[in-house]
């Protein structure tokens, strides 16, 4: 399956290049209709591949979209943390994550976007910066840039770019839940730490760090 990229806005200069060639292109398809006088099917197959130019426009500038987003700091607080296929809203992050059997809350609120490869069953997960995140068990999570992981049922595993403080800050490698009734939520850190699960039940605000 195809990678799903969250994203929202669009790149100033592309947005503003779009505008202006759809405007032209509809404005020829009202000048040219008022002086052509061909047959009612030559004119609707004439309407129908004007409508094709404008949709390649379109096409065109989301792509870029896609590529430039994730690679331009200044578009990052334009997009949201939404999963998107073709246009079309599907689910949060959070959403995603309960699905999963894993507290909404593992990730911070302020996240720029995220992709999920559903046939590999691959998570990344964008942030602005940076950032720590205190929860209601007064444990500590730190995230880098990009995090990482592989998302199966009731837990994420390989996980890159995330740590929590034992002691001293450690990498963590896996979350994971066992069981659909169960109040805890297990992260491998060089150890095993349980935590209740309630403590991630929401996503909270991050507070940015100078370096992961």
């Amino acid at each position: 399956m195809e990678k799903v990229l969250v994203k929202a806005g669009s790149l100033k200069a592309g947005g503003f290049w779009l505008s202006k060639k759809a405007k032209e292109e509809f404005s020829n398809i009202s000048e040219d209709l008022n002086s052509f006088s061909s047959t009612v099917e030559e004119k609707a197959k004439w309407i129908f591949n004007k409508l094709k130019v404008i949709r390649g426009i379109i096409m065109s500038l989301a792509s870029s979209c896609n590529r430039n987003c994730l690679s331009r700091p200044e578009m990052r607080s334009q997009i949201v943390p939404f999963e998107y296929s073709a246009g079309k809203q599907l689910k949060t992050l959070p959403d995603l994550l309960r699905e999963y059997n894993l507290p909404p809350g593992l990730f911070p609120q302020n996240i720029t976007c995220y992709e999920f490869d559903e046939s590999k069953s691959k998570l990344t997960v964008y942030l602005p910066s940076a950032c720590e995140v205190t929860f209601k068990d007064s444990s500590a999570v730190r995230y880098a840039t990009r995090v990482k992981g592989i998302l199966l049922k009731g837990k994420l595993t390989g996980i890159e770019g995330m740590k929590t403080k034992v002691l001293v800050w450690v990498k963590v490698t896996n979350v994971a839940v066992e069981g659909y009734k169960s109040d805890k939520v297990l992260f491998m850190a060089g150890v095993k730490k349980s935590r209740p699960m309630n403590a991630y039940d929401t996503p909270q605000h991050a507070v940015r760090v100078q370096e992961f």
